[in-house]
């Protein structure tokens, strides 16, 4: 299983020799995320030199995104915006690769390996799915989303859409002032490289060449985008339905053994709302932003609630859990309001999960439309972050 991570700046990463065997020429390679279990992983790959490499086939479903330089596929030149998708066991002609050329580079369901074969018109593997697809971006349309948020400006460009697993890759861009005041989870997984602009998050700011890998369920959100709007390559393992939260809230429960008042007392540890409490690292700027949001949103006549700052107003998780009224004055409550706590397990769904149940957070298929119940998100509070990038001071959790 990937690790959540969330956020990275590359630049916070190491170099690697390029894990593209069978090859000739000089290549690095940033790993920004890695599955030890199957093999799928996400690369930055630069070419140190002209690098080439025969026809063949992937051991994995692997992707190529050209962010500079160039790449030929046969005879087929495929400048800046261009994308190759090269299914698990389909014969790929020989590509090569210009000195000084940066791509995204993305193994899933597989490792790195690949069979050199004499040409691309050898038999495909008995389990192959699909054919070698080539994609110009810069020729593509940007598509407007519809239902993007509670504001319009979220713009996208599919690039690969599988139409059995519904695992999909695209670029997004969100305008300028685009924003989202609610907080979402999703089925799949979603990951992303920002590849033009800025934008302000729960996790941390996502600059050029910042990355994150989100897993099923993980909440996230209150998005502001900034001077120039934000660009992506986004990736999810299968159709992504957003699930909203409001009025948000965390509070973890426990008893002390040898701490505490009375020699031993600690109903509840520390919340959201009081890390929050601190100076927000929110701008002026996104919190006006997040109002103007939900002001749009009811606009439309959907129904919506204030925006609030984490620590600015009453904590709805002594609301919820009767410890204090809506005024916030203290109740008078027992020990053993824990015992009204929802048992853990019974937010959990492990029948849904019986490809990889061992996985907490994998992600399934979802449809809406037959019933199936949402499940819960997943609290994730401590993602893998890098040390110039990441962040996380409660807003959102």
């Amino acid at each position: 299983m990937r690790p959540h991570v969330e956020l990275i700046s590359e630049h916070d990463y190491i170099w690697h020799a390029a894990e593209l065997p069978q090859g000739e020429g000089k290549a690095h390679q940033r790993n920004l995320s890695v599955d030890e279990e199957d093999g799928s992983a996400s690369m930055r790959v630069d070419f140190q030199s002209k690098w080439g490499r025969g026809p063949g086939l992937h051991h994995a479903d692997t992707e190529y995104y050209v962010m500079s330089g160039s790449m030929t596929l046969g005879n087929q030149k495929i400048g800046p915006g261009g994308y190759v998708h090269a299914p698990k066991g389909v014969p790929m002609d020989a590509i090569v690769f210009e000195e000084g050329t940066q791509i995204l580079h993305y193994r899933e369901f597989g490792d790195a390996g690949f069979d050199r074969t004499d040409n691309a018109n050898v038999g495909r593997k008995a389990d192959a799915r699909g054919d070698i697809l080539v994609v110009d971006s810069g020729a593509m349309n940007w598509t407007e989303v519809p239902n993007a948020g509670p504001q319009p400006g979220l713009l996208i460009k599919y690039l690969h859409v599988d139409p059995v697993t519904g695992f999909y890759t695209r670029l997004v861009h969100s305008k300028e002032g685009w924003t989202d005041h609610r907080l979402a989870h999703h089925p799949c997984y979603e990951e992303a490289y920002t590849l033009q602009g800025k934008m302000s998050y729960n996790f941390g700011d996502l600059d050029v060449g910042t990355y994150f890998f989100r897993p099923a369920r993980v909440k996230h959100g209150h998005f502001v985008s900034l001077e120039g709007g934000a660009t992506w390559l986004l990736r999810s393992d299968g159709e992504l339905t957003n699930w909203y939260t409001q009025n948000e809230w965390l509070r973890w429960g426990g008893e002390a053994v040898n701490y505490g008042p009375d020699g031993g007392r600690m109903t509840y540890s520390q919340s959201s709302w009081d890390l929050a409490a601190r100076p927000s690292t929110r701008s002026a700027h996104d919190l006006k932003q997040m109002e103007d949001s939900v002001a749009y949103q009811r606009s439309q006549g959907l129904p919506d609630k204030e925006y609030h700052q984490h620590g600015t107003h009453v904590d709805p998780s002594l609301l919820a859990l009767g410890m204090i009224d809506e005024h916030g004055h203290d109740h008078e409550h027992s020990h053993d309001v824990m015992s009204e706590w929802p048992e853990p397990s019974s937010l959990e769904h492990p029948e849904e999960r019986t490809d990889r149940a061992h996985n907490w957070g994998t992600g399934r298929p979802y449809k809406q439309n037959v019933g199936q119940e949402t499940p819960v998100p997943i609290i994730s509070s401590l993602p893998v972050r890098s040390r110039s990038r990441g962040r996380w001071d409660g807003d959102g959790m």
